[in-house]
């Protein structure tokens, strides 16, 4: 699609920029770059590493020639922050299924729940989750696990460079993970209640920090919006 005439005053834009957003709750990673792509009139616009719906947190965004920078950025380390649910899992590893498969956590104490994220410190191999968008056969495996199908994926090599338990409120724990690209929190949520034996799953999350980038420093959605408004009528 050929790129039209736009706003003088988003020209750095066409030319290329690094937006940091900090992407809302039940949001997709695309609804955000549609909504910027809606805002700026510019056609070459892509994130920087997928969010879940139910996460939120810093995305990058990159609009013009910052398009070729993307898997740059998708490269860096990722800093996350959130909570497991112990002593249920869902097919989804998240809250987008309901739990099922309850079982007691009255035995689990803080010392075992501690020692258990050492397991997964260092260079490890996960399997990713069923209900995601990676492709087999040209297709998203989460299209083929909605409909019940078998779905068998690899593991895969990723690095955990630190997991913390910065506070267990049973049957939630809170948690910091640096991890490298590729990582699934929500594979790390079911296999760290597996390896408790009492089963989990990832229950919200914040991706908080992206190689030097901080969740800080991003814009909501609805404050980049304003800041484009006012940007074009400063400039008539």
């Amino acid at each position: 699609m050929k790129q039209k005439e736009i706003h003088p005053a988003l020209q750095p834009y066409l030319e290329g920029k690094a937006i940091l957003i900090d992407k809302p709750l039940d949001w997709t990673s695309f609804d955000v770059v549609r909504k910027i792509r809606n805002i700026t009139r510019i056609i070459k616009v892509g994130h920087a590493g997928t969010l879940d719906p139910l996460a939120t947190g810093l995305l990058i965004v990159c609009t013009g020639k910052f398009t070729k920078k993307i898997n740059e950025y998708m490269g860096m380390e990722k800093e996350y922050t959130g909570t497991f649910t112990l002593g249920a899992i869902t097919p989804t590893y998240d809250l987008e299924s309901e739990p099922t498969s309850f079982c007691s956590i009255e035995h689990l104490t803080e010392a075992q729940i501690h020692q258990a994220t050492q397991q997964f410190i260092g260079r490890i191999m996960q399997v990713p989750p069923i209900h995601s968008a990676i492709k087999q056969d040209g297709k998203p495996v989460y299209l083929a696990a909605r409909k019940g199908v078998d779905v068998v994926l690899e593991p895969r090599p990723i690095t955990i460079h630190a997991f913390e338990i910065v506070k267990i409120e049973l049957p939630v724990i809170h948690f910091k993970v640096i991890c490298s690209t590729g990582t699934y929190i929500r594979s790390l949520a079911h296999d760290f209640g597996k390896a408790l034996g009492v089963g989990g799953y990832m229950s919200s999350l914040r991706r908080t920090r992206i190689g030097q980038f901080k969740v800080e420093e991003a814009q909501t959605m609805e404050g980049f919006e304003t800041a484009i408004h006012q940007l074009k009528a400063l400039e008539g």
